[in-house]
């Protein structure tokens, strides 16, 4: 299991925390886009959300824990903005709460051509992990995850 710079601790039920992260959901599955301030988070962000995907939260999302699942959400004063480097702060339409199904580590880059599943704890539940860093076709890869998981 891996460990992020930058993810929340693991909190038990009912944990609830705001982290420097951008997420995106796909009929209510969420992607969490980790990595530190330049990595990337919100290029992915708008190349997923022009692949199909709702805007979830741009640069802070909070996430809640609720049963064995962890929701993310905009905190109010960034709800459908996202930032488009060079070009300003964009208006998009807000996709709503989301269940954290899978995460992407920016920092980090996959060495392997097919590598173990990888997972991490995100307020003490097991989420799945992607290592994203300079990965070729990023976007397309994680909608597909969240369309339909990760093969056994």
């Amino acid at each position: 299991m891996a460990k992020i710079r930058g993810a929340p601790p693991s909190n038990g039920a009912g944990a609830e925390t705001v982290v420097h992260a951008s997420a995106v959901s796909w009929k209510s599955r969420a992607a969490l886009l980790l990595g530190r301030s330049g990595s990337g988070k919100s290029r992915h962000a708008l190349e997923m959300m022009a692949m199909g995907a709702g805007l979830v939260a741009d640069d802070r999302t909070r996430l809640r824990r609720r049963g064995n699942f962890v929701f993310a959400s905009a905190p109010e004063s960034i709800l459908g903005k996202i930032e488009a480097r060079g070009v300003g702060i964009l208006r998009a339409d807000y996709a709503g709460e989301a269940k954290v199904v899978v995460a992407v580590d920016l920092d980090t880059e996959e060495l392997e051509r097919l590598p173990p599943r990888r997972s991490f704890r995100l307020l003490s539940v097991e989420i799945d992990l992607v290592l994203g860093a300079k990965m070729e076709s990023l976007a397309a890869k994680v909608i597909q995850h969240l369309k339909r998981g990760q093969a056994e």
